[in-house]
C-alpha cells in the first residue's frame, strides 16, 4: 500500500500549501502627528488620537471617507510617507490588487494610484502584487519589495494623492543571499534602517545576523551583519520613527510572541524587551517614536511603550481608544503565505482565540487546515482519509 501512502501524503502537503494564506484585512499606521490610524476596523476607519489617549475608552474618531480601498485582501499593509503624511495602503483592493490606495492625512481625501507590473524586458520577472514582503524607504519614498525571491522597486515620489499615470513596479535585482542554504521558501521578514533594508530570519543565517541591502547603492552587502541576540526564525518588523531623520531602530518579533527585540543598527546592538501579551503569528504591528503597536484578530489591538534613550519598554495595554469590533482575517483559495502581504482569496473567518505559529490558524501540534469559508470540510476530508490510509497501512 505504498502507493496510498505516497498519495495521502501528497494530498496532505496540497492541502496545507493551499491553506498557508491568510491574514488580516485591516491594517494600522501613524500620521506624522503620531496619532494611531486604524483602516478597515469593523469596516471603518478611526483615527484613535496619540498614544497619551489610548486608554480613554472609545475616544477615536470616525474618519472613514469615500474613495477607500475595500479592505477585502489578506494582509494588507499600511506605509506612513513621512515627507507628504499620506498613509500608502497596499493589498487592500481585491478587485485591483496593484493599485496602491493613498490617504492624505492632512486632507482626509483617498485616491486610487495605478501601478504597472510588466516586466520591462519581455519574460522578465514580474512583480506579484499578492505575494510580497516590502518597506517604504525614509529618504527615496521608494517601495522596495522581495517577490518571488526578486526584488522590485516602485518610486512614489511625493505623491499625497493619485496621480494619471501609472507607475511601474521596477525589478531591481535577484538577491544572492549566499547563506549556505536554500532562500526558495524564504517568508520576507524585511526592516527598514539608516535607508537600508535588513532582511531577517533567512535559512543558514547565525542568530543575531541580517543581510543588508544598501539602498542608495543598490547594493546587497555579500557578508552578513550581527547585531546581537535574537533567533532566526520567521516574525515582524516594524522600525521606530524619529521627529526628523532616518529610522535608526527596529522592533523584531518572533512569531511565538517570545519577546520584542529592538535593534539598534547605529550601535548594532539588541536590546530584550517583553514580549507582547497576544501570541499571534498574524499579528501585524506598526511604531511611532515612541511605541510600539501590535493589531491581532484575536484581541484587537495593544501597544508598547518606547524609550529609545533608555532603551526600555513599559507593559503592553490594550488601546481602549478604539471601539470594540469583530475584526476578521481572511484565508486564500491558492497560493502560500509570505511575511508581508501574502495570497489573494476570500473567505472571512471570526477569531477564535490566539493563533499559533504558522499561516494564522490555531494549532495543537498538528497541521492546521484552512482554505476559504468551508476548511471544516477540508479538515474532515483530510483526517477522514488519513484515518482510512492508517487502517488500511496498518
Amino acid at each position: 500500500m505504498r502507493w496510498l501512502s505516497t498519495a495521502l501524503v501528497i494530498l496532505a502537503t496540497s492541502l496545507v500549501t493551499v491553506s498557508a494564506a491568510s491574514g488580516l484585512t485591516q491594517c494600522l499606521a501613524f500620521d506624522v502627528n503620531w496619532n494611531l490610524l486604524a483602516f478597515g476596523y469593523g469596516g471603518k476607519d478611526y483615527n484613535a488620537g496619540t498614544q497619551d489617549s489610548w486608554g480613554t475608552s472609545g475616544s477615536a474618531t470616525d474618519i472613514t471617507a469615500s474613495g477607500r480601498p475595500p479592505f477585502d485582501q489578506p494582509n494588507v499593509q499600511c506605509f506612513l510617507s513621512q515627507f507628504t503624511n499620506a498613509i500608502y495602503v497596499i493589498n487592500g483592493d481585491s478587485k485591483n490588487p496593484s493599485t496602491v490606495y493613498i490617504y492624505d492625512a492632512t486632507a482626509k481625501s483617498w485616491s486610487a494610484q495605478t501601478t504597472s507590473t510588466t516586466p520591462a524586458t519581455s519574460g522578465g520577472p514580474q512583480f506579484d502584487p499578492t505575494n510580497f514582503g516590502a518597506i517604504l524607504d525614509h529618504d527615496t519614498n521608494v517601495f522596495y519589495a522581495y517577490s518571488d525571491e526578486e526584488l522590485f522597486a516602485l518610486d512614489m515620489g511625493l505623491l499625497k494623492s493619485a496621480n494619471s499615470t501609472a507607475i511601474p513596479w521596477v525589478d531591481v535585482q535577484k538577491p544572492n543571499f549566499a547563506t549556505g542554504q536554500s532562500t526558495d521558501s524564504y517568508q520576507p521578514v524585511m526592516a527598514l534602517a539608516s535607508n537600508h533594508i535588513h532582511f531577517l530570519g533567512l535559512p543558514g543565517l547565525p542568530a543575531g545576523d541580517a543581510k543588508i541591502f544598501v539602498i542608495h547603492f543598490s547594493f546587497l552587502q555579500p557578508d552578513p551583519q550581527l547585531y546581537g541576540s535574537f533567533p532566526t526564525t520567521h516574525g515582524r518588523a516594524a522600525s521606530f520613527f524619529q521627529q526628523t531623520g532616518v529610522q535608526t531602530e527596529f522592533a523584531f518579533i518572533p512569531d511565538d510572541g517570545s519577546a520584542t527585540y529592538v535593534v539598534n543598527v547605529i550601535t548594532n546592538t539588541t536590546k530584550t524587551l517583553t514580549g507582547p501579551s497576544t501570541k499571534d503569528a498574524s499579528a501585524t504591528y506598526t511604531a511611532s517614536t515612541s511605541a510600539l503597536v501590535q493589531l491581532s484578530s484575536s484581541a484587537g489591538v495593544s501597544w508598547m511603550g518606547y524609550d529609545s534613550s533608555a532603551g526600555t519598554g513599559t507593559a503592553w495595554t490594550a488601546v481602549k481608544a478604539l471601539p470594540a469590533v469583530n475584526l476578521t482575517s481572511q484565508s486564500s483559495g491558492s497560493g502560500s503565505a509570505s511575511a508581508g502581504a501574502s495570497s489573494t482569496g476570500s473567505g472571512a473567518v471570526k477569531p477564535s482565540g490566539s493563533a499559533g505559529a504558522g499561516s494564522g490558524g490555531s494549532t495543537s501540534g498538528g497541521v492546521s487546515v484552512r482554505v476559504g469559508g468551508g476548511s471544516w470540510w477540508w479538515s474532515c476530508l483530510v483526517v477522514g482519509v488519513l484515518g482510512v490510509g492508517v487502517g488500511l497501512l496498518v
